[in-house]
C-alpha cells in the first residue's frame, strides 16, 4: 500500500439509511430511523448515481438535528487552510485534493498514522479554520458539548492504493471531480506536485 484515496463528508451528506446504500451498520438517531434501518453495503462501488427514492432521502435530511452542511467558495478556502495546517503539522503528503459542496476527496501518501486518525486530524484542523474565519456552517447551533456542532459526518471512506497505476488514476479522479460539481479546477498549495496558484 502506497497511498489512500480519502473521502470525508459534510454533516448530512450521506445518511446511514440512504436508499442507495451506505457503509453504516446502524442508525443512531430515532428521527432518522423512522425512515428505515441502515442500508449496509459490503463493497466499494460508487452508489451515487443509482436510482432511488429521492423524496425519501430529502425527507430524512429534513429530519436531521441540524441542517445539512454545504460549502461555498469562502468555506472551501477555509477548509483548505485547515487541511494545509494539518499536512504541515504531521507531514502528510497530499497528492490531490478537491473540496466540493458537501464532501472532500484527498489522495494521501502512506504515513505512520492510520488513515482514520489522519481523517480526524484533517477534519479537526478544517473545523478550527472555519471557526477562526467566522464561516462555520453551523453557526447558531449548539452541539453535544455546548460548542458548535461538527460540520463533518462521522468516520470516513477510504480506498487503499497499492501501485503507481492506481495512484495516477486516483489523482486524475480527484483533479477532475470539481468539474462534476460545477466548480472550477482546484489547485491547493499544500498538494505535493501541484502547480502553485
Amino acid at each position: 500500500m502506497i497511498a489512500f484515496h480519502l473521502i470525508i463528508s459534510a454533516y448530512g451528506f450521506w445518511l446511514p439509511n440512504d436508499p442507495r446504500g451506505s457503509w453504516s451498520d446502524f442508525v443512531g438517531s430515532w428521527e432518522l430511523y423512522k425512515f428505515g434501518p441502515a442500508t449496509k453495503v459490503n463493497d466499494a462501488r460508487n452508489y451515487a448515481k443509482d436510482p432511488h427514492d429521492a423524496a425519501l432521502r430529502r425527507a430524512a435530511k429534513n429530519a436531521l438535528k441540524y441542517p445539512p452542511v454545504r460549502f461555498d467558495d469562502v468555506r472551501r478556502r477555509a477548509i483548505a487552510a485547515g487541511f494545509a495546517r494539518a499536512c504541515d503539522e504531521a507531514q502528510y503528503r497530499c497528492r490531490a485534493c478537491c473540496i466540493g459542496h458537501d464532501h472532500a476527496h484527498l489522495v494521501i501518501a502512506r504515513h505512520d498514522r492510520q488513515i482514520t486518525v489522519i481523517a480526524g486530524h484533517l477534519k479537526a484542523a478544517a473545523t478550527r479554520s472555519l471557526t477562526d474565519s467566522g464561516v462555520h456552517p453551523l453557526t447558531g447551533h449548539t452541539g453535544k458539548r455546548g460548542g458548535l456542532p461538527t460540520p463533518w459526518s462521522e468516520g470516513c471512506w477510504k480506498v487503499f492504493i497499492d501501485d503507481d497505476e492506481q495512484l495516477a488514476s486516483a489523482i486524475r479522479y480527484v483533479e477532475r471531480h470539481p468539474e462534476k460539481e460545477g466548480l472550477g479546477s482546484q489547485m491547493w498549495e499544500f498538494v505535493v506536485g501541484c502547480a502553485r496558484v
